[in-house]
Order: C-alpha cells, then sequence, then structure tokens
C-alpha cells in the first residue's frame, strides 16, 4: 500500500507542476482572493460547480475569466435577467424558408467555462435548464441531443445583497453545486494595490499556460489519490451528524430542519481528494476533510426557524459539527 501512495504521490507532484505557474498566471490580475482561486481550481479538478455569494465588485467575473484564458478553453458569461429564456441559454432550432429544414443554432452553454451571473434574477425555467446542463453534461435542442464538451465549469454567482426581483434557487436545485463560496471584502493592503494597478491603466497579458487535455489528464491522478477507509467513514458521519446530530452526543438537533444529501458525502470525498492534489499529496488526511467541508456542507443544512432566531448561520451548525465528530 505504502508503494502505491507513493506512486500515486510521484503522478501528483508530475501533473501539478502547472499548479504553481496558473495560480502566478491568474495572479497578475487578480489581487488577493486566494480561497475564490483555490476552490476555482478544486471545482476544475474535481469535476463539481461553484456558487458563489459575494457583494458586488470583488473580482468574481474577472477570476474566472482569467482562469478561462489561462487554460486556453472558451469562455461566456451569461448576465441572468428575469426576462431571459431557456433558448437564450442552451440555442433553438432556426427555420429555412429556402431549403424548408431547421438548423440547430447553439447558445453560450456550449462553452467549457461558463459564468452565471445573479442566477437568482432569472425564472426557474431558466435556472433548470441550466442546472440539468450541469447534471447531465448534455443539451436537447429540439430532437437532437449534444454532449457539452469537457471541462465543463460552472461558476454562478448571487448577490446577497439585493433581493427585490429575484427567483431563489430551490434547495434542491442549489444542492447540485460541488461548492458554496462566501467571498469578503479584500485587506487594506490589497485594496491599496487594486486602485494602484487600475489607476495605472496597464494593460496585462495573460498567457495561456496548460491546455484543456492536460486538466483531463490530472482529474485522472485526482480520481486515484488514496483515502483510506477511515475517512471515508469520518466523511459518513459528518454527514450523518447533519442528519441524526443526537447520535453523536451534538445538541443541535432543533437548529437543523434538514440534513445534507447524499451528493455532501460524494462531493467531499472528491473535492478532498482535488485539495490534496493541489497540496501536492498522492492522499487525503483529516484536515483536508475540514478544510474543505465547509465549502461543501453550508448550502445542504437547512436551519429552522429557532435557529434563525438565535441568528445562527448554517456555517455556524456546520462548524460545530466538525468540532464534534471524533476524527480518526
Amino acid at each position: 500500500m505504502q508503494t502505491d501512495i507513493q506512486q500515486i504521490t510521484k503522478a501528483v507532484e508530475e501533473k501539478s507542476r502547472y499548479l504553481q505557474t496558473l495560480t502566478h498566471e491568474i495572479e497578475k490580475i487578480i489581487v488577493g482572493q486566494h480561497y475564490l482561486i483555490e476552490r476555482l481550481l478544486i471545482g476544475i479538478l474535481a469535476n463539481g460547480h461553484i456558487l458563489v455569494e459575494g457583494v458586488p465588485g470583488l473580482a468574481k467575473t474577472t477570476a474566472v475569466k482569467t482562469l478561462a484564458q489561462a487554460i486556453a478553453t472558451s469562455f461566456r458569461r451569461i448576465q441572468f435577467t428575469p426576462d431571459l429564456l431557456p433558448a437564450d441559454l442552451i440555442g433553438t432550432q432556426i427555420y429555412s424558408p429556402a431549403t424548408g429544414s431547421f438548423t440547430i443554432k447553439k447558445g453560450p452553454l456550449f462553452s467549457n467555462i461558463i459564468l452565471a451571473d445573479e442566477i437568482n434574477r432569472a425564472p426557474a425555467k431558466v435556472q433548470s435548464a441550466l442546472l440539468e446542463a450541469m447534471q447531465e453534461r448534455q443539451v436537447t435542442i429540439g430532437e437532437e441531443t449534444f454532449r457539452l464538451e469537457e471541462p465543463f465549469l460552472v461558476m454562478a454567482t448571487q448577490n446577497p445583497i439585493e433581493q427585490e426581483g429575484t427567483y431563489p434557487l430551490p434547495e434542491a436545485q442549489v444542492d447540485r453545486f460541488m461548492l458554496k463560496l462566501r467571498v469578503t471584502y479584500p485587506n487594506k493592503k490589497e485594496e491599496k494595490q487594486i486602485m494602484k494597478r487600475i489607476a495605472e491603466r496597464v494593460p496585462i497579458e495573460i498567457t495561456p499556460v496548460i491546455r484543456p487535455h492536460e486538466i483531463m489528464e490530472s482529474r485522472k491522478v485526482v480520481d486515484q489519490i488514496y483515502i483510506d477507509e477511515k475517512l471515508e467513514d469520518y466523511i459518513v458521519d459528518i454527514v450523518f451528524a447533519t442528519r441524526e446530530p443526537k447520535a453523536f452526543g451534538i445538541d443541535i438537533e432543533d437548529m437543523i430542519a434538514y440534513g445534507a444529501s447524499p451528493r455532501a458525502s460524494i462531493y467531499l470525498n472528491q473535492a478532498a481528494k482535488a485539495y490534496a492534489f493541489l497540496q501536492g499529496r498522492g492522499y487525503v488526511t483529516p484536515q483536508d476533510i475540514k478544510s474543505i467541508g465547509l465549502d461543501v456542507l453550508r448550502h445542504r443544512v437547512l436551519l429552522t426557524y429557532e435557529a434563525e432566531a438565535e441568528e445562527l448561520t448554517s456555517d455556524d451548525i456546520v462548524s460545530k459539527i466538525f468540532d464534534n465528530v471524533e476524527v480518526p
């Protein structure tokens, strides 16, 4: 087993050499936001999608666009609005009077990296069209079904401030996102750097440092990363503690309306492996699970009115679970 882990670690070291160069390339444009950049890399390595919540102006759009440029993939930004239609995303059939036949015009979803900006501003039909594409990795136009090209990453954003004219994502649809991130303001040093860089108006060119096929090869290595059976049990315990906290000696049963779904354990396993890959290791540690756990679980634990009355958040509940479930 030790030999296998050494071989996997060697493969990780070989396939992750580009990560430092890729991060450096992104940081040419993005100041700070290391958390967001790291989670974007985890999303694309673990083949999962990301929901980001943050106030305007925190470089969410710029970060994902820069990532696409550095990986040499296609990128489309879709601004979600109340009048958007599903056909505006997936495409439509166009009738040609000259030939008497229909041709397919593909929509912006046929790209590698998608930014769904302010996803909660579009009605349910549009949201479900996007989320179906995320889940099935395919789009149906008329009677034809088209596979979406890999890698395929959707980063959707939500503005937590303005709620007028929005259509909140149903919990079942939110569950399809591997990670939910909360992006915060930069610190003073970072903000000063941002201010100076923008004021200089010096154009910065992003050089593609890797190709999509290298991401696909890295994913194969991520899948092989070793996770001990005790850690698999730890992941299952964490998820079950959101459903039956009393069984783990955690007195928060009245605070949780619904616990995490089975997707939580699947995504926590995959994300922990991708996190270990970023650290250059061929095996998962308990700290990997803890480091990524909050992002995987915060949108999957639904609170009761009692918890809200006590001004508790899902982050508080998940943190309490991690503090109390025994680490192997």
